[in-house]
């Protein structure tokens, strides 16, 4: 393997404890005002849609192991609720979890991205909101049990490379 090809396998790819490498080149600017945004409540629940759920996957994933992006989206998504005085009810513990995993998935399959945006572009797959109708039956996902705390997938699993 060539010294830059070495530099490029080391500068990419999860580092030991789970977290993703962020590339050299990635332009976090955009994304970090985005993650801003939402996180001060800037950006209206109407205008929280799935892709932008997506988009806070892919940055909150760019910097934390799957577990500490899952409590911060946890978190994050909990305190967007009480702020706009939506009932906590509608926070989704598999959906959240199972939606970091595959985000990740995606992530390890693609070649590095410059920002959430370009990375959403190159894998359309994940505006899909049917996706995990792949991996849950419709009885376990939107059970009271999935929207309390994660539970494993029943038809298939989430891909896990690393």
């Amino acid at each position: 393997m060539s010294t830059r090809a070495q530099e490029k396998a080391n500068a990419t790819g999860p580092l030991r404890d789970g977290r993703l490498r962020v590339p050299m080149n990635h332009t976090i600017s955009d994304d970090i005002l985005f993650q801003r945004s939402f996180e001060t409540y800037d950006i209206y629940p109407a205008a929280f849609n799935h892709a932008a759920h997506v988009r806070l996957a892919y940055i909150y994933l760019c910097g934390h192991s799957i577990d500490e992006a899952a409590e911060r989206m946890k978190r994050s998504l909990l305190a967007f609720l009480d702020h706009f005085g939506v009932d906590r009810s509608r926070f989704h513990a598999t959906m959240t979890r199972a939606w970091l995993l595959v985000v990740r998935h995606f992530m390890e399959l693609c070649s590095c991205s410059a920002s959430s945006r370009e990375f959403i572009a190159a894998n359309p797959r994940l505006l899909d909101t049917k996706i995990m109708l792949r991996h849950y039956s419709a009885a376990t996902l939107f059970s009271q049990r999935a929207r309390a705390a994660f539970v494993q997938p029943d038809i298939a699993d989430i891909p896990v490379l690393s």
